[in-house]
């Protein structure tokens, strides 16, 4: 009787196990499964002061972080599914610490952007004009130019991160 018993539990066991299934993420996205195409524009620079290659950049890095960790395909389609938008409203560069003679330790440099995230899948929303801001320090003794690049590789991954974490992780 009990292993009978037994091989009533086990196949129920598996029964239950198998009828269930569990949709897991490494990235932490949440992709509406009706969703098939994605547009990202070009990220306008309308900072005051810039770097002429930081749109590119920008746009470049969200376009290509959405592919690697999606299913969607990129269109220029203006009905894709997912759209984004946006510019870059900040790049500034402000004293970060200053020493005990009042000349600046360490520089930051600051940007922003300012996006939109139109979701057309019915009965989902998307964002409208949502302000993403990162910076990273330098320092003093260095020009911008030659800090900037290591700059950007640090600050520009974390906004778009930032970007697809809110647009798809609900962060």
């Amino acid at each position: 009787m009990s292993k009978y018993f037994y091989l009533a539990a086990c196949l129920g066991l598996w029964m239950a196990l198998g009828a269930c299934t569990i949709k897991y993420s490494a990235n932490g996205a949440s992709i509406d499964p009706e969703a098939k195409t994605v547009l990202v524009r070009f990220i306008e620079n309308r900072a005051p002061q810039n770097n002429p290659q930081l749109s590119q950049q920008i746009t470049e890095k969200l376009r290509q972080k959405i592919l690697a960790q999606t299913r969607l395909t990129q269109t220029n389609e203006q009905n894709a599914d997912y759209e984004f938008k946006g510019t870059i409203t900040g790049y500034s560069v402000s004293n970060a610490a200053v020493t005990d003679i009042d000349k600046p330790a360490t520089a930051r440099l600051t940007i922003t952007l300012n996006i939109t995230f139109v979701n057309r899948i019915p009965g989902k929303k998307g964002f409208a004009n949502q302000s993403f801001s990162r910076s990273a320090d330098f320092n003093a003794s260095q020009t911008l130019n030659d800090a900037e690049s290591r700059l950007l590789a640090e600050i520009v991954p974390n906004l778009v991160d930032d970007v697809f974490n809110r647009a798809f992780a609900n962060w």
